[in-house]
């Protein structure tokens, strides 16, 4: 289900070369040293590397974001006239940031990403290709989805770093004290959440509908997928109005009112995440990152949580279907003037022994990118790695056939607003404070959406 094509494949999903034009809209081409997407000739040298590479990195989690300031010390250690000077922003800060450095011509040199970004990146042609770099490292190492996400007329302009999945996570204590069977299904799920109720102390489930986020778009979409369906029609505008769509809707909202906290129509990530991080949600939608997460703020709970696959319409429907899945990359910016150089520092990144103790850092939350590390028992035989085994099976065997939001068939530039514009979020605002009707809140959402596409050059048949 993955598409292993480059987008300029699928005629629907051709990215638009329209400058430097993103969501809401950021400037023009001349804001960059230049918008060719070719390796210029500062990319071609043969010289020793120098100069100051500046990275924004997302990871900033306490032993990712060591990581990362070691990696540049040790870079700079066997490069000693480069320099790597590493900012952090968080993901929700690093979207804000990249579109107004765009305008003030204020971006780095390399940079994490998340796929969806990467998509308007590419469309405002703010990356440069990094297919030299992919085949240094070892192209056939690489899921061929997981470099799809970043590729646009047979050229790749990110490297993913490693994946996750979403999955569904469970209290094991919680389940065995009310009687209750993992369920597997999204009426089963329902029937659960409200059998454990919601208390100050434990909420069956949390609902999470921030307008700031993405998470409505992702309940969303888990419902949706586990239909056959997507978030997008094949010829590229929204899909909300159909009867999966509609089910899903309502089911999120019924859910919000019965079992999740009523703070919850304003949650983030993070605020969904540290409910079930301190043990007061049964159930919640995440990835291996929720091991870690728990262990920190809840050592008493590690043995307690299991994760499953995505409930599904009906129990005899495939127990894996295509959901949701991250391949989060690494990207070198067009207006860079030490290209050859940020290229040099993503590829060392990948350095066997670098790259396992990055994936160590957050144990089951980062699964490995390259097909021949996962198998590598320098990676395997790691504690939390052995101890979570089964719940990381399922998080891989959704890495196999999933994909990011709005990327079944390939990279679009709708996936960006889907993810980042808060339109789903706020159809849910409208139905459960002002009472607007299900079907004319998804009807208005569905053509905001459309609207949005157009607006960012989304290609529509």
């Amino acid at each position: 289900m993955t598409p292993s094509t480059p987008v300029s494949s699928h005629p629907a999903s051709a990215l638009s070369r329209r400058g430097f034009m993103v969501l809401g809209g950021i400037g023009m081409c001349g804001a960059l040293a230049a918008c060719s997407g070719k390796d210029s000739a500062e990319d071609e040298g043969t010289g020793p590397l120098r100069g100051t590479v500046t990275m924004w990195s997302s990871f900033t989690q306490g032993p990712r974001a060591d990581w990362m300031k070691k990696m540049a010390e040790e870079f700079h250690a066997k490069n000693p006239d480069v320099t790597v000077k590493i900012e952090q922003f968080s993901w929700s800060e690093f979207k804000t940031k990249w579109t107004t450095g765009l305008t003030a011509g204020q971006v780095p040199d390399v940079s994490t990403a998340l796929p969806n970004d990467v998509v308007e990146m590419i469309n405002s042609e703010a990356l440069v290709p990094l297919d030299k770099v992919i085949d240094s490292i070892g192209r056939d190492r690489f899921p061929k989805q997981a470099l799809a996400e970043g590729q646009s007329d047979g050229k790749s302009y990110s490297v993913p770093i490693y994946s996750h999945a979403q999955v569904m996570w469970y209290r094991k204590d919680v389940l065995s004290s009310k009687g209750l069977s993992v369920p597997t299904t999204w009426e089963e799920l329902a029937k659960a959440a409200k059998a454990i109720g919601k208390s100050d102390s434990l909420y069956g489930l949390s609902v999470p509908l921030g307008t700031g986020d993405m998470l409505g778009a992702r309940y969303l979409n888990f419902y949706v997928r586990s239909a056959g369906q997507r978030l997008l029609k094949d010829d590229g505008t929204a899909n909300l109005t159909s009867e999966a769509a509609l089910g899903g809707i309502k089911y999120w909202t019924d859910l919000y009112k019965s079992v999740s906290p009523e703070g919850s129509l304003d949650y983030a990530v993070l605020d969904q995440a540290t409910l079930f991080y301190q043990g007061k949600t049964a159930f919640d939608f995440n990835s291996g990152f929720h091991i870690s997460g728990v262990a920190k703020d809840s050592p008493n709970l590690v043995d307690s949580i299991a994760a499953a696959p995505l409930p599904r319409m009906k129990a005899s429907d495939p127990a894996n279907y295509p959901a949701e899945v991250s391949n989060v990359p690494l990207v070198v910016w067009e207006a860079s003037k030490v290209k050859r150089e940020a290229k040099a520092f993503l590829e060392f990144l990948f350095t066997k022994d670098k790259y396992i103790e990055f994936l160590h850092s957050v144990p089951g939350g980062m699964l490995p990118v390259l097909n021949d590390i996962a198998k590598d028992p320098s990676y395997t035989n790691n504690e939390t790695i052995t101890k979570y085994s089964d719940s990381i099976k399922v998080i891989q065997d959704q890495v196999g056939v999933g994909t990011a939001i709005g990327m079944e068939k390939g990279p679009l530039v709708q996936a960006g607003v889907l993810t980042s514009q808060g339109l789903i979020e706020k159809m849910y605002h409208s139905i459960i404070i002002d009472k607007t009707d299900v079907e004319a809140a998804a009807k208005d959402c569905e053509k905001k959406l459309n609207e949005a596409f157009k607006a960012a050059g989304a290609s529509i048949k």
